[in-house]
């Protein structure tokens, strides 16, 4: 009796081991998506929060401050898509995002535009170089284009 129990007993560590491993893979996922708006209101207190924060940030910075613009290109199953992109930085903190749709197929429209719509609360508060963003409101090809013209603003603000 005592060989079936601890059978039993085993099964079932196995078995919460499995659980745990596969709510820890779920965990981190989740956090993937948390860490997309949960850091946003961080990154924007962190600037303005101290003086010691702000030098910090300041003696660190990589890009220039200012308003830059740039088109991103992806291609999508309609074919190759634009979208334009116009960030702000401050600080190499993302202040200010606007997405304009390009596209002239009604699909590439639609997605675009809710693209356009999401963008702000992924990406604002955040410092340019922990931004990649893979799936805005459902669209996850625009993402691309967007990550584009990010790569392309980085190159401008650096120069």
């Amino acid at each position: 009796m005592t060989t079936r129990h601890q059978k039993t007993a085993l099964t079932a560590l196995a078995g919460l081991s499995l659980l745990g491993f596969v709510t820890g893979c779920a965990t981190d996922s989740t956090a993937q998506t948390t860490e997309t708006t949960a850091p946003t209101a961080a990154a924007e207190s962190t600037p303005a929060a101290t003086g010691s924060g702000a030098g910090a940030a300041a003696s660190t910075s990589t890009y220039k401050d200012g308003e830059y613009k740039a088109e991103g290109s992806y291609t999508s199953p309609g074919g190759p898509e634009k979208v334009g992109v116009s960030l702000t930085l401050a600080g190499d903190v993302i202040t200010a995002v606007t997405v304009t749709p390009e596209s002239e197929n009604p699909n590439g429209k639609k997605y675009q535009g809710e693209f356009a719509d999401g963008i702000s609360s992924v990406v604002v508060g955040k410092s340019i170089d922990d931004i990649k963003v893979s799936k805005v409101a459902g669209s996850s090809l625009t993402s691309g284009g967007f990550n584009d013209a990010v790569d392309q603003i980085k190159a401008e603000a650096t120069a």
